[in-house]
């Protein structure tokens, strides 16, 4: 048993039978890329702003996709050695810019943990604590010393990742790596709006278990709005591992994900508050 998830069993027999017709992650990746609101999500971040609530579009978007996946589990499952996992956790990783001390840029990957009772205002705290931790000049995340180390000795890197490779194929991989290894996790986004960037498709990594990655891109003029209208939207493209799920349990997610994007007040509840009144209702 890996120490991240759990073997799913009892799969139909075209479930269970597609990560050997498609082995590698690159294989089986789907995309799309959809519009979102851009004046809507800005009226959501004002008016939380007027509360003194500081929000951004990438953690609203976090918070949407996570409720989203709460009522669509296979999205947090993934595909290790042809077997099909289920997750016991979810997780983000995303990408910071910070400056090193001698002014120049650089890039550190961090990664976050989700649980069924946040909301958009706890998801924001976690992300902002670790940004601040990490921005700091003088601080280097486990990653970031781990990497330094292993880059540090001739020849160390190709033998530790392709161990490490070797493990994970094997559900061997101690939890210590995964938990470091930004490349094992539920959601991976990327904010190129952040750099005036248009969105690209973003692969998914052989290594490790991402299997959905979400790319924000530069906000654009909407082309179907009213003449004389003045209307951005932002472009968001995902590439998705498609082993994972069906295409009609993909169409229900990302129909729940759009509804949070257009309705963003539905995200100052716990997310498993939904869960719990749909249930009752049944």
């Amino acid at each position: 048993m890996r120490p991240d998830g759990t073997r799913v069993k009892n799969l139909p027999p075209l479930v269970a039978a597609i990560p050997y017709i498609m082995p590698k992650r690159y294989d089986a990746w789907n995309t799309i890329t959809e519009n979102i609101d851009e004046e809507v999500i800005k009226e959501f971040i004002r008016d939380q702003r007027r509360q003194g609530v500081r929000l951004n579009h990438m953690r609203v978007i976090i918070s949407a996709y996570y409720k989203a996946s709460l009522e669509n589990p296979k999205l947090n499952y993934f595909v290790m050695n042809r077997k099909i996992y289920k997750r016991n956790h979810f997780c983000v990783s995303f990408v910071i810019m910070k400056k090193l001390a001698d002014g120049s840029p650089s890039e550190t990957t961090l990664k976050i943990y989700l649980e069924p009772e946040d909301t958009v205002f706890t998801v924001t705290e976690k992300i902002r604590s670790t940004i601040e931790k990490n921005q700091n000049v003088r601080h280097n995340n486990d990653t970031d010393r781990f990497a330094k180390f292993v880059f540090g000795v001739p020849g160390l890197a190709r033998a530790v990742f392709g161990l490490a490779g070797f493990l994970d194929r094997h559900d061997l991989l101690p939890k210590s790596i995964i938990e470091l290894s930004p490349f094992h996790t539920s959601l991976f986004v990327t904010n190129l709006a952040s750099i005036n960037t248009p969105c690209i498709f973003h692969h998914c990594y052989e290594f490790g278990t991402t299997s959905v990655f979400v790319c924000m891109g530069r906000p654009v003029p909407d082309p179907l709005a009213p003449e004389g209208v003045r209307k951005k939207i932002m472009p968001m493209s995902v590439v998705m591992d498609e082993r994972i799920a069906t295409g009609i349990e993909y169409s229900r997610f990302f129909a729940e994900l759009f509804r949070n994007l257009k309705h963003p007040e539905s995200l100052e509840e716990p997310f498993n508050s939904v869960l719990a009144e749909k249930a009752a209702v049944k």
